[in-house]
């Protein structure tokens, strides 16, 4: 149960709540705020001092807090739901065994290369109408995938699915910054949202394992389950949410187009390489990885100018030079650690995510096992991934950031150690039981002190979009993660049974078994590797951030502008 403390009594002038925030923010980081931010003119704690007589009351608080994380859960639980049902689908809708990962990467894909642009349309438009548009997506696009006749089709369905999630989590993660001031309540929040990934993963791996095995309709009972959490997740946060809060500044079009056009590509080319007809050398993914780049890099100036024409006051504002869709600059906050925590978080994902994959391909693929026995494999990761986002709310107010970012990632990279080394012939408790006890640390860890870390550095009219940077790192790793590890896994198999004389056919049907065990193993050594890279990067560069969540619980209160707006649509 969460308590919201009593009003205590109002300071006699803002500057004294200035100085009093100040002094409590510098006993709880290393961090100063010029550090933070890099911005003239703005106040890390200014927010704290943004405080009312109006507050919000308990249930409603919860009730945020509970949408919110439901966001997460049912992202989570859209992406392993199917992964669990992957072998069912491959059977059912005849696909290749190497194009499977586009049922998972089309979702992740299409969220990432949409996040910031959501973000940034949640940030202008408001936070409430962006969520409720997401949840309609995830409705609407869950149930056409539940009809998908082809593995094309149900890929295409994917992608379009992954809409709702980029228009739901960004909306939910400016909401809590929104509503919950810096505070122990704000580290709550976050870390109760960032447990909806390991919640929603475990919640989808045991249905989803359950309805493919038990139910008439088998994989397809995964997308209308999604479909009614996504409705209810819109009802509560319809009822829930504050009113919206909107401005008049215009949208970068151009960024949004050029940003999701090159990852589209870039991704593409990654997950069909080598699979396409001549392999890497085929000219349609010489052409598209180039076009992908450019874009990329179009992106990068056009971002570049439209932050120098912002930042110059003789301006004229116009519709053609909008505010970009993310600043450069925002990379560089805290001396660069804004990028590090990004890249960790990328790095952790590529593991993370990645892992889970190949761990469930390997129980029912290579052991025959069914959707039913792998689930009940996976109930520890939701079990330990729970513990861990209390453990994150209990201390990342009293811990530096690089104690999560560096055990996390080195715990997550053990995991997928311990899976590399598995012995089939041994039971389940040796290796795979503390693989998947060990594997979610890394992000709980990583999620709710990254998020909390962001949502302290980012100024009020960006947290949606500098929520949505973080999501689309953790989906673009999911995306380039399993795409490296397919790459290496496919390798392996096809080199490994060329070796005893046998061509893999096209399916990877024919496959000796000690080759698609080797194929598993260096599928999980590639997941190691990424997680150990994101604990160097961690440790090197994330030392001298101190701690970033508050100690001291302040009141909730609605905002200025939330109780402007909300006392204008009462009077109307």
């Amino acid at each position: 149960m969460l308590h919201l403390p009593p009003s205590s009594p109002a300071p006699s002038n803002f500057k004294e709540t200035r100085e009093a925030m100040s002094k409590e923010s510098n006993q709880t980081t290393q961090v100063d705020e010029k550090e933070l931010t890099h911005l003239p003119g703005q106040d890390l704690n200014l927010e704290k001092a943004k405080h009312h007589d109006v507050q919000r009351g308990l249930w409603r608080s919860i009730f945020i807090i509970v949408t919110c994380t439901a966001a997460m859960v049912v992202n989570a639980t859209s992406t392993s739901s199917v992964s669990i049902s992957l072998p069912t689908i491959e059977r059912d809708l005849n696909i290749k065994e190497e194009q499977l990962q586009w049922l998972v990467s089309a979702y992740t894909l299409s969220s990432a290369c949409l996040l910031m642009f959501f973000g940034r349309l949640a940030d202008i438009y408001g936070r409430k109408k962006t969520f409720m548009i997401g949840t309609f997506c995830q409705v609407a696009f869950s149930l056409g995938g539940s009809f998908a006749q082809s593995g094309t089709m149900l890929a295409v369905l994917r992608g379009l699915q992954g809409i709702g999630t980029a228009a739901t989590v960004p909306a939910a993660l400016g909401i809590l910054a929104h509503a919950f001031p810096p505070s122990r309540m704000r580290s709550i929040a976050f870390a109760t949202f960032a447990a909806g990934a390991p919640v929603g993963g475990a919640f989808g791996m045991i249905t989803g394992g359950i309805l493919t095995q038990i139910s008439s309709t088998h994989w397809r009972s995964g997308f209308y389950l999604v479909a009614v959490m996504s409705a209810l997740t819109g009802v509560s946060g319809m009822i829930s949410f504050d009113a919206d809060v909107t401005s008049t500044e215009a949208v970068d079009w151009i960024g949004a187009s050029l940003v999701t056009v090159g990852l589209v590509l870039i991704v593409f080319v990654l997950g069909q390489g080598e699979v396409a007809s001549q392999g890497w050398k085929t000219p349609y993914i010489i052409t598209l990885l180039i076009v992908g780049i450019i874009m990329i890099s179009l992106f990068l100036l056009w971002e570049r100018y439209l932050e120098q024409l912002i930042d110059d006051p003789s301006r004229t504002p116009s519709a053609w030079t909008p505010p970009p869709l993310m600043r450069l600059s925002l990379w560089t906050r805290a001396k660069g650690r804004m990028a590090v925590i990004l890249v960790v978080a990328f790095l952790n994902w590529c593991c993370f995510l990645s892992w889970t994959f190949w761990a469930q391909l390997y129980y029912q693929n290579y052991l025959l096992l069914t959707p039913v026995q792998t689930m009940l494999r996976f109930i520890p990761l939701f079990v330990v991934g729970c513990l861990c986002n209390v453990f994150v709310a209990m201390f990342v107010g009293k811990l530096p950031l690089v104690v999560f970012a560096v055990s996390g990632t080195l715990v997550t990279a053990s995991a997928a150690i311990l899976f590399a080394l598995i012995d089939p012939s041994v039971t389940y408790w040796a290796f795979g039981f503390p693989s998947t006890v060990l594997v979610v640390f890394g992000a709980d860890f990583v999620y709710s002190s990254g998020t909390i870390f962001i949502a302290k550095i980012a100024l009020p009219h960006e947290r949606s979009v500098a929520g949505a940077l973080f999501q689309t790192m953790t989906q673009l790793g999911t995306a380039v993660g399993l795409t490296v590890s397919t790459l290496v896994f496919n390798i392996v198999v096809k080199n490994q049974s060329a070796d005893v004389g046998v061509t893999v056919n096209s399916a990877g049907t024919n496959a000796p078994r000690s080759s698609q065990l080797k194929g598993y193993k260096s599928a999980q050594w590639t997941c190691a590797a990424f997680a150990l890279m994101a604990a160097l990067l961690a440790a090197l560069f994330l030392r001298g951030v101190g701690i970033v969540g508050d100690k001291k619980i302040i009141k909730d209160v609605d905002t200025d502008q939330t109780v402007a707006v909300e006392s204008e649509s009462k009077d109307g």
